[in-house]
């Protein structure tokens, strides 16, 4: 599926960086942080962190989203680790990034408890995680997004998740979210932020 939409020439959520990620980047610590993006699909918010100076891994699951997300690192003259994968299944290596970025990552809710864990995994002592994703509000609505309540968390399941965690933000807001043609308007959205224990 996400091989067919990305397809074609033009980047589905455009090559800007998500607005979230923007504001919040600063949390991440100076560059350079190894930084894991989850579900990056084309790659505007890796090679967004990675002009920053970060050491950014990319991962997907779409080969052709990963090429794309190559080719405009190459474009935009800095370095991604491409890794495709499926994030209900694959095991990260421990302690291994500073930062964990998520934004718009949409698994089955079945799967997400996997990936919770290999989140919590994959981040150093002190490490940070940064969320955006669509809430179950986001279905009915023709702004984007996923069109099954299964693949959109909520603020409360990711507190349970990560309770472990210092939780620094965690709230269900509804905003404005213009990224190409894939994210078309007002969109019901959940933004966390945490950070592993040291």
């Amino acid at each position: 599926m996400w091989d067919e939409r990305y397809s074609g020439d033009a980047y589905l959520y455009g090559i800007e960086p998500n607005d979230f990620l923007c504001d919040h980047v600063r949390r991440l610590g100076p560059p350079p942080q190894r930084v894991l993006c989850l579900a990056d699909g084309e790659g505007r918010n890796g090679v967004y962190l990675a002009e920053l100076g970060h050491a950014v891994t990319s991962v997907d699951a779409s080969r052709v989203g990963l090429a794309k997300a190559a080719r405009l690192a190459e474009a935009k003259g800095v370095t991604l680790e491409i890794l495709q994968a499926d994030l209900t299944e694959h095991v990260f290596p421990a302690e291994a990034f500073d930062a964990v970025v998520s934004i718009f990552c949409h698994v089955a809710e079945a799967g997400r408890p996997h990936l919770h864990r290999q989140v919590a995994r994959a981040l150093t002592p002190g490490g940070l995680l940064l969320l955006e994703a669509y809430t179950p509000d986001q279905v009915p609505r023709d702004t984007g997004g996923p069109d099954t309540p299964d693949r959109t968390p909520t603020a409360a399941e990711l507190e349970a998740a990560f309770a472990d965690f210092e939780i620094l933000l965690s709230r269900e807001v509804e905003r404005d979210v213009q990224e190409g043609r894939g994210h078309t308007g007002a969109g019901a959205v959940v933004q966390f932020i945490a950070r592993k224990p040291r």
